[in-house]
């Protein structure tokens, strides 16, 4: 069985967390790809984000009518931040008989060195590096170790198409009540965002 897992802030979650999960599963042949919901990213210290649970029940509703993507509440039990070595371990514990894949994006993975304990993460999944048209990997800018990795089977480069939305941006429109693009977030969660007043 071959699982993806991804996970984020998801301060709302929008088509660009969507799509290119989409075609991942796909073209990769995933039975699920698992959103993880993050309570306390350890990369975005200090910025305010909507509450951990309200994050997580707009993942779920974004993903109702998603075939094969699921949420977990996971990295939101955790009293501290979540690092992505210490979910993979679980996933394998929860799913020993799993190959795992974990969905990043380009810059996550220029930036690996700076996870905690990364040599372990890729070697407990393989590496989906999502990148969009015209993104290079700057070799000789990174660590040896690093470009040798991303020349091996444990990593594979998924060049995506732009989606031209960002949840800033979108955090600003909904906080002041205006209208989101066409399709850049699941109706259901607008409606809940206008509800509890999440961005106001």
């Amino acid at each position: 069985m071959k699982i993806g897992l991804f996970g984020g802030s998801f301060d709302p979650i929008h088509a660009g967390h969507l799509l290119p999960v989409r075609e991942a599963r796909r073209a990769l042949g995933l039975e699920r790809v698992i959103y993880l919901p993050t309570a306390v990213p350890p990369h975005k210290p200090g910025r305010k984000l909507a509450p951990p649970y309200a994050r997580y029940a707009m993942v779920e509703l974004a993903l109702l009518d998603e075939e094969g993507l699921f949420a977990s509440p996971y990295e939101l039990t955790l009293d501290r931040p979540a690092y992505t070595i210490d979910t993979l371990e679980h996933f394998q514990r929860e799913m020993p008989e799993a190959e795992i894949h974990l969905l990043i994006g380009g810059d996550s993975f220029v930036d690996l060195p700076l996870w905690r304990r990364w040599r372990d993460i890729a070697a407990a999944a393989r590496l989906i590096v999502f990148t969009r048209p015209g993104w290079e990997l700057e070799e000789a800018a990174l660590p040896p170790e690093l470009v040798s990795l991303a020349r091996s089977e444990r990593v594979h480069f998924l060049r995506q198409p732009p989606v031209d939305v960002s949840s800033t941006r979108l955090r600003a429109l909904l906080a002041r009540g205006e209208p989101v693009p066409d399709g850049a977030v699941s109706p259901r969660v607008v409606q809940y965002v206008q509800k509890y007043l999440l961005y106001r």
